[in-house]
């Protein structure tokens, strides 16, 4: 008996692995991979006293529908976590909404399959698109965040999205400074996250 509680002790305080499922905004475009958004977020969590570990696996470039291709062997077997961070690229090349939902969608179902809890980052759709694409594309992450068990963070680029102090001279990465105010806006849903993720381990 002492043993098995020994064994669930450890479980509930090892490192917990979060995996940083994203495009460009989290592998960290045209910054040091120091800066990137996994890197920076592991180390404030550190700051905070709270022991994790952020894989990156962020590709840039990358579609909703890419993402769900790859998803399995982007968040290995031992993942007690994952940030979603998709659909910027969907936005921006103008692919029909309802196609990144259904990849979104798949994605979410299926981490929930794995008994794996999820912060699930919303985006929005950049102006020149419209007001009727941006309405049906930024309608996208509500919509999943009410039918899937995850913590909701509504816009990744909030704070940062078209400030030119915090984005590179593209108008559309965050410069590293950018990446600590994103981290740093977030923090309170990732901190929920892990706790939700030891919890689970229980």
């Amino acid at each position: 008996m002492a043993c098995l509680l020994g064994s669930a002790a450890w479980a509930a305080e090892r490192p917990v692995k979060v995996v940083a499922l994203g495009d460009s905004l989290t592998a960290g475009y045209g910054l040091p991979l120091a800066d990137a958004f996994p890197t920076r977020l592991q180390a404030a969590l550190k700051a905070k006293g709270i022991d994790a570990s952020v894989a990156n696996a962020g590709v840039s470039g990358d579609t909703a529908s890419g993402a769900q291709e790859r998803l399995d062997w982007s968040v290995p077997d031992g993942t007690d976590a994952v940030i979603v961070e998709l659909g910027a690229n969907d936005a921006l090349r103008g692919l029909d909404p309802k196609l990144t939902e259904k990849a979104l969608d798949a994605i979410l179902t299926r981490l929930d399959q794995r008994h794996i809890p999820v912060l699930f980052a919303g985006m929005m759709a950049p102006p020149n698109m419209g007001a009727d694409y941006a309405k049906a594309f930024n309608a996208i992450y509500p919509a999943l965040a009410a039918k899937h068990p995850v913590i909701f963070y509504p816009f990744f680029l909030d704070g940062v999205a078209a400030d030119p102090k915090l984005d590179q001279a593209d108008g559309m990465h965050p410069n590293a400074a950018g990446v600590d105010v994103i981290v740093a806006r977030i923090m309170p849903k990732v901190v929920e996250l892990v706790g939700k993720a030891r919890a689970a381990r229980k």
